[in-house]
């Protein structure tokens, strides 16, 4: 378990940057399998998903071991991560990108929305997603899935280093989630990705702009022309970037 701590700062930093530009920024530092693969929003949200990891881990169910009466155990890890998954943070399931069962479903996902729970994610599938949709919490899977996680899932492990869509989570890391899908950033590299990757979106913006008005991106982007970064740091004064 990291002992860092998301700050509001960082939190409303990365809130406003894309995850392509932290796929960039962590490709620069040699790190390349972060984004994880093959989820989508549940439903489009109006702002990113920023919260350090809570993990769940699943194993294969066996039969015996798995009845529905399992439920009734007040210690069942999938019940239990639903109550203890903190403020504020990101439940990442590791479903063994299997999505013929459910994950979670619509009012697990709403006992955490109600928690003030950040987000939900699975390398699985969630039940119920058309209501899961609708609610206020981020939330990420492959696909929906109407079968009860115990036909295919037993949950295990809980705030250990999962896999999830083939990248690694390790507890505390930070997830951001866009439209695009969901990164997971190292928790030591967070505050300095959150600086680097404000200003790319800016520069971004600047260069949307340019290609906009007509230019060619030759020397634009990236800045390898003079004149570039001239323009670039009087388009930032001009708008306050």
């Amino acid at each position: 378990m990291s002992d860092y701590v998301l700050s509001d700062a960082i939190r409303n930093k990365l809130k406003r940057v894309s995850t392509a530009s932290l796929c960039t920024a962590l490709f620069k530092r040699g790190i390349r399998n972060q984004f994880i693969q093959n989820v989508q929003q549940v439903a489009p949200k109006s702002e990113n998903m920023v919260g350090q990891a809570y993990t769940l881990r699943y194993i294969p169910a066996r039969e015996d071991r798995n009845p529905i009466e399992v439920f009734r155990d007040p210690n069942h890890p999938q019940r239990v991560a639903v109550e203890q998954c903190p403020e504020g943070h990101v439940l990442v399931m590791d479903s063994r990108k299997d999505a013929r069962a459910a994950s979670a479903g619509s009012i697990l996902v709403t006992r955490l929305m109600k928690r003030g729970v950040e987000g939900i994610v699975t390398d699985g599938g969630f039940r119920d997603a058309d209501g899961i949709g609708k609610l206020a919490i981020h939330a990420y899977h492959s696909r929906p899935s109407a079968p009860t996680n115990l036909t295919l899932h037993e949950a295990y492990d809980l705030n250990v280093p999962i896999g999830c869509g083939d990248a690694p989570v390790f507890p505390g890391d930070v997830l951001v989630g866009d439209k695009d899908g969901v990164v997971v950033l190292p928790a030591h590299l967070a505050d300095e990705l959150a600086e680097e990757c404000a200003g790319m979106e800016s520069f971004e913006d600047f260069v949307l702009e340019e290609v906009m008005s007509g230019k060619p991106i030759i020397g634009l982007y990236p800045a390898t022309k003079d004149e570039t970064k001239v323009n670039f740091e009087a388009w930032r004064k001009k708008n306050g970037r």
